[in-house]
């Protein structure tokens, strides 16, 4: 397969909301350009992007540091007694991690499993050098989670299983200076002989147009994925790209946004982000138009600059028709990669 990406470069505005919170509660943000800009956390978006993609039937791998009760249920399921199941997956879960979060697949496990069955179970014959060899005999085969193909995995115990992430993602920032804002707040007691406030607190919220910018490396994702379905998972993670946002202060705020405004380019050039180091200046009707209009120059410049190392493909604009929607753009993007 040629070596394509999509690159998505979305803007999205949210009015008053808290999408991300830093340890106190704040809503992160990040100096940019010498201004003060609204953030959500990459790692924030990820999440609920990972998680949206079980509402288009996409099959999760698990993410836990409890391995060895996942490898003992797939010990059971293999034909090991209670006993075996245990100490086999307690043995081979010693040897892949301890502290850490680890990424796991179901056919990962059910391989897993089947080399203690190999060895009857028996967790003396589980050698870590042997159970590498089978991982990585395993590895390609059966990595059927599209997260794990999408966002990768390390596990510095166990190189073997480790997968480059085919996506990329940036820090949301605001194309704008953004400031905090407070909202003084009491809670009342319904008992009628309460006259005071019961409760009194603050809570923090800005309200932003957000630039988001995401990379898919199609190639990584077609050499990770086992299935080879990559029309499938870039259909799915591009949905999930359009239906997920970050749930922090949802049922206060109610920052239900989805895009306003996106650039999707199909290219084989290197990854090239937008900085938006000047920030944009509303003259009064708001932040939306010129944050399009800033895109559209920084992409025009960027594109002129890199020549013929852009790789341009396919160059696909959301919010501009619409009778352009989100299914519209699926389908081209499909059909762009598949050619």
């Amino acid at each position: 397969m040629e070596s394509k990406r999509i690159e998505f470069h979305i803007l999205q505005s949210f009015p008053i909301s808290c999408l991300n919170r830093d340890d106190v509660g704040s809503p992160k943000t990040a100096i940019v350009g010498g201004t003060t800009r609204a953030r959500v956390s990459s790692q924030c978006w990820k999440r609920y992007v990972r998680l949206g993609l079980r509402n288009e039937g996409i099959t999760l791998g698990h993410r836990t540091k409890l391995v060895a009760p996942f490898l003992t249920a797939a010990c059971s399921a293999a034909g090991a007694n209670k006993e075996q199941a245990t100490a086999c997956g307690k043995a081979m879960s010693n040897i892949l991690t301890k502290k850490t979060l680890l990424f796991i697949g179901n056919h990962e496990a059910e391989a897993f499993a089947q080399f203690a069955k190999d060895k009857d179970f028996n967790p003396a014959a589980i050698s870590g050098k042997e159970l590498v060899k089978a991982s990585k005999a395993v590895l390609n085969k059966n990595l059927d989670a599209l997260d794990i193909a999408l966002f990768g995995r390390m596990v510095a115990k166990c190189k073997e299983l480790q997968v480059e992430a085919a996506c990329c993602f940036s820090h949301a920032i605001s194309t704008h200076r953004a400031s905090t804002e407070y909202d003084p707040f009491t809670a009342l007691d319904d008992n009628p002989d309460t006259k005071a406030a019961a409760h009194l607190d603050v809570l923090e919220f800005n309200s932003a147009t957000y630039y988001r910018y995401i990379s898919l490396d199609v190639a990584s994702l077609q050499k990770s994925l086992s299935s080879g379905d990559v029309a499938l998972a870039v259909k799915a993670f591009t949905y999930s790209l359009f239906d997920q946002v970050p749930r922090a202060r949802q049922t206060t705020m109610a920052a239900a946004c989805s895009w306003d405004y996106a650039r999707v380019l199909v290219r084989t050039g290197q990854p090239l982000q937008l900085s938006f180091d000047e920030p944009v200046k509303s003259n009064g009707e708001g932040f939306l138009k010129p944050s399009i209009k800033a895109l559209d120059e920084q992409l025009q410049r960027k594109e002129k600059l890199a020549g013929s190392r852009f790789g341009k493909i396919k160059d696909l604009r959301f919010g501009v028709d619409e009778d352009y929607s989100i299914d519209c753009l699926v389908e081209d993007l499909v059909a762009t990669i598949e050619a």
